[in-house]
């Protein structure tokens, strides 16, 4: 079980990288970029898949667009310089929060 959730973890770094290289790849006009695009996404959902076979749907994609919202959020803030104000910080604390009240006190997310 802590195996898919670390494949998770991977997933959304992945995730994060062909975000990240997506807007780098300025609507891909730049080669190294846009194949971090391919990459990162490709290399995501193969690990996406493999999750999975062990945790459900609707817990999985919670996780994974939560800590992916905030993970770009981050990079765009500190790659890209995109301001991210407080409103926004408020917001993705909630994203985490429900994360953690999923994997903490829901019977859905299989243990």
């Amino acid at each position: 079980m802590q195996q898919a959730y670390l494949i998770l973890v991977i997933a959304v770094l992945f995730e994060t990288l062909g975000t990240a290289s997506l807007q780098a790849s300025q609507q891909f006009t730049r080669l190294l970029p846009s194949l971090g695009v391919v990459i990162g996404f490709g290399a995501a959902f193969y690990c996406f898949t493999l999750v999975l076979k062990v945790l459900p749907l609707g817990v999985t994609y919670a996780i994974w667009s939560g800590l992916g919202i905030c993970l770009t959020a981050l990079i765009g803030w500190a790659m890209f310089r995109q301001s991210v104000d407080l409103a926004a910080l408020i917001g993705m604390g909630l994203i985490v929060a429900g994360i953690v009240v999923i994997n903490v006190f829901s019977s859905t997310a299989t243990h």
